[in-house]
């Protein structure tokens, strides 16, 4: 007798083990005539897709849901069973599926129709939420510091911006305008908005959009933190900061730079005003009031009764109103402080001088980034943290990246400071920091000092009491997860009542409380899915619940990641750390959340926090094309992983066995 050669053995093994799925499946399920439809139709010898599933599940046959319903697929694929009108794949649903033995003419058919190939699109879910605990994909992140309470506020309405050249004259004509003639109050509003930062323009602005009798109130500058002293401004000076160390590293590219590298400082900062005044024009007063139609008043608002406020002596009358005050820079009670000249977000983009020693003391998100932008620009930064800490929400394996990188610009770092007292000799005169290691003094001596640590909300002289809101000195006005306040007609929105203090924050805060404030709607705050980032080089990104909240809310998970140094345009980009890292619903594709470390993280982010809100998973977005080579690759690749894993031995055998039965 011929033996049978090792393609004949192989494919006999497969066919057998085929057979045996085949007989493990079909002994589950329920095959009996079923009817459907009206005038009702009896479909003979069929099973039920849900049925199928949770039998599957019950006796071991599948882990879950989604294992089931691939297995099904691989099946139906095979030929072993099918729809019976052949007009779907299989499905966890009421459908019917007939085995094709139980056929007239038997047997595994060789071709399958294109309509009823496995795809891995017919398993990925689409849940939205994470299984388990309350769902919510928001991480838990550190509360307000314990001595936020106690500490000072910097006082917005007596900061200027300097120097008044043309830039800032123009930003001024647009946010503040030296005259401005308060409009007539109306009989009421439909709503009346106090703070012109971003939750309060968006406020102001949508409601005026969808009809809405609108009243806008701010005492300083319209724009807010964002487009006067945060954002906009800060994102200038890192950019030029950017720069100065792309000429630094040009050598390693081969490219040579004959004599030494200067920093124009002036020049930096004036670019910086002449951008900002180029956008203050979306912000302006002129733009609200005349074509948005929006009543502004200039000036500060007090409550003086649960639907009314006063401004400028004019009482305005509401049916419904927005909290937008923001928050300021938090001043430490530290010895000392208060007797000598120091900076803080408001007044660092005053600067005409680069600080030759600049203190940052503060290791958050502001304080690290203007720490090496500084350091950049020329200066010598050395950055103080009470704790052993920097960027204490970030993934730890990130903050290690950022660290290493300020390190290597030259930024030091006095971790665990003790803070004894500041000693000051006057203005333009050195700043000293003391601190306190272990009774002994150390001393430390700065051009400049730039206070990082932390914001306080603005709640201070508002008349919250007269209007029957409840407030913290900590957390701000307290709102429930429709962002009203304890006064039913009052919202909250932005710094001044959020513990996620971002600008798009504020911005999705504003939108929902117009639809539930003007239109009834029951809109949840924790619903929304808030990415962010920390504008560092290299960048730090994130949305979702970090490894630390899938722990300890005992959510199963499974992480995927890719280094950038792996990455074929990482590569050739010379970078040598960063990562993407995905983490993944255990034995499912939903994706819990992600964090980026490199240079453009803050845009790669996007693409993940779009696959969240829509639902897709991480086996989806390997079949998302991406141009090559690019850095955002590195998400297809681990969608690509996580696709390789769920690929188990034994549907991985199944597989083989289809192609084979195929040839």
């Amino acid at each position: 007798m011929r033996e049978k050669n090792s393609d004949e053995e192989q494919l006999s093994l497969k066919s057998t083990d085929l057979e045996e799925l085949n007989s493990s499946f079909r002994a589950i399920v329920d095959i009996r005539d079923r009817k459907y439809g009206f005038p009702s139709k009896t479909y003979v010898n069929c099973f039920v897709g849900s049925e199928a599933v949770s039998k599957m599940i019950e006796k071991g046959l599948a882990a879950d849901e989604d294992d089931a319903v691939r297995i099904g697929n691989v099946m139906l694929s095979s030929g072993i069973f099918h729809h019976v009108q052949r007009a779907h794949a299989f499905k966890n649903g009421h459908l019917f599926y007939r085995f094709a033995t139980d056929e007239d003419h038997g047997g595994i058919p060789e071709q399958v129709s294109a309509e009823s190939f496995v795809k891995w699109a017919d398993f990925l879910g689409t849940l939205t939420k994470a299984e388990g605990a309350d769902g919510i994909l928001q991480p838990s992140l550190p509360g307000p510091d314990a001595d936020l309470a106690d500490m000072t506020q910097e006082d917005l309405d007596a900061i200027g911006l300097s120097p008044l050249d043309e830039h800032n004259a123009q930003l001024l004509d647009n946010v503040h305008p030296k005259q401005w003639a308060d409009p007539e109050p109306k009989s009421s509003y439909n709503l009346v908005v106090i703070g012109a930062g971003a939750g309060g323009l968006v406020s102001a602005s949508g409601a005026a959009g969808v009809g809405a009798r609108v009243a806008l109130i701010e005492s300083h500058l319209l724009g807010g933190d964002c487009l006067n002293v945060g954002c906009v401004p800060s994102k200038a000076l890192l950019r030029c900061a950017k720069a100065a160390a792309a000429v630094r590293e040009a050598g390693r590219f081969g490219i040579k730079i004959d004599g030494d590298i200067s920093v124009d400082f002036a020049y930096v900062m004036e670019r910086m005003r002449r951008l900002r005044a180029q956008i203050s024009p979306v912000d302006s007063a002129k733009r609200y009031s005349g074509q948005l139609g929006v009543d502004l008043f200039m000036g500060r608002g007090i409550f003086t009764g649960k639907n009314s406020i006063e401004v400028n002596g004019k009482t305005l009358t509401f049916t419904k109103a927005v909290i937008a005050t923001g928050g300021t820079a938090a001043i430490p009670n530290i010895p000392g402080l208060s007797d000598v000249p120091y900076l803080t977000n408001s007044t660092v983009f005053n600067l005409t001088e680069l600080p030759e020693r600049l203190g940052v003391i503060g290791a958050g998100p502001i304080g690290l980034e203007l720490a090496q932008a500084f350091q950049r620009l020329g200066s010598k930064v050395t950055v103080f943290s009470r704790s052993e800490k920097i960027m204490p929400k970030e993934d730890p394996e990130a903050v290690a990246i950022v660290k290493e990188s300020m390190l290597k610009d030259g930024v030091s770092f006095a971790i665990n400071s003790s803070y004894k007292r500041v000693e000051g000799q006057g203005e333009k005169k050195p700043v000293r920091v003391v601190l306190d290691e272990g009774g002994s003094e150390r001393f430390l001596e700065f051009d400049a000092l730039l206070i990082a640590t932390g914001r306080k909300p603005s709640i201070s002289g508002l008349g919250l009491e007269k209007a029957g809101v409840e407030f913290d000195a900590r957390k701000g006005v307290l709102v429930n997860d429709k962002l009203q306040t304890t006064n039913p007609a009052i919202y909250a929105v932005g710094d001044v009542a959020s513990k996620y203090q971002f600008t798009h924050m504020a911005d999705f805060m504003a939108r929902l409380v117009i639809k539930n404030a003007l239109f009834f709607g029951r809109d949840k705050v924790s619903d929304l899915l808030v990415p962010w980032a920390t504008y560092t080089d290299p960048e730090v990104a994130h949305v979702g619940l970090y490894e630390k909240d899938l722990n300890e809310r005992n959510i199963p998970f499974t992480t995927f990641k890719r280094e950038f140094n792996d990455v074929d345009r990482g590569i050739v980009d010379g970078i040598d750390s960063g990562y993407v890292k995905i983490h993944v619903a255990k034995g499912k594709g939903q994706i819990l959340g992600a964090t980026i470390v490199g240079g453009h993280a803050g845009d790669m982010i996007s693409e993940i926090s779009v696959a969240m809100q829509g639902g897709m998973g991480l086996g989806q977005l390997a079949g998302v094309i991406h141009p090559y080579p690019t850095a955002a690759e590195a998400i297809r690749q681990c969608g690509d992983a996580y696709n390789r894993e769920r690929l188990t031995p034994t549907i991985k055998g199944v597989f083989h066995k289809l192609m084979a039965l195929r040839r």
